[in-house]
């Protein structure tokens, strides 16, 4: 599976400083990986990024409510990302809700993992699995169990 990751990040408003304190904490590894943000969390990021003297290879998306996650999910489904961090305001309403429960249910149906907070999106990059060559994930099998 060696290769260039594409990774997808999302953060709602308030979780943005958690989001761009995330990709801080591992700014050594996405630095080499492309990025692909919806767009005020992308613009953040790279301005945090540039701060600290490190260029990215990213990409903005349209803000959440005014499509980003659908564009995101569009991604998802032509198989343009590997991994996806989304995190995901639960203590406010969103205006988009339908939008974000489209991009989850994208990458649970393409199995592309999806992490929705720091410690799962951590585990996630750091996973050996990425550096393995000789592994391929397996593709959802949606048939009827029969006994």
């Amino acid at each position: 599976m060696k290769k260039q990751l594409t990774i997808a990040l999302v953060a709602h408003d308030y979780r943005k400083v958690d989001m761009v304190e995330w990709a801080l904490f591992n700014m050594e590894m996405l630095s080499k990986e492309k990025l692909v943000c919806t767009g005020t969390t992308g613009s953040l990021i790279e301005k945090a990024f540039l701060e600290h003297g490190v260029k990215v290879d990213i990409t903005c998306m349209n803000s959440g409510p005014l499509g980003g996650d659908a564009e995101v999910a569009a991604l998802v489904v032509r198989h343009q990302i590997d991994l996806a961090v989304f995190l995901i305001d639960d203590l406010n309403a969103q205006p988009h809700e339908a939008d974000i429960q489209m991009l989850l249910r994208q990458c649970r149906v393409h199995n592309v993992p999806i992490a929705c907070n720091r410690y799962s999106a951590d585990l996630m990059i750091t996973s050996t699995l990425w550096d393995n060559e000789d592994y391929t994930p397996t593709v959802p099998k949606y048939v009827k169990f029969e006994r």
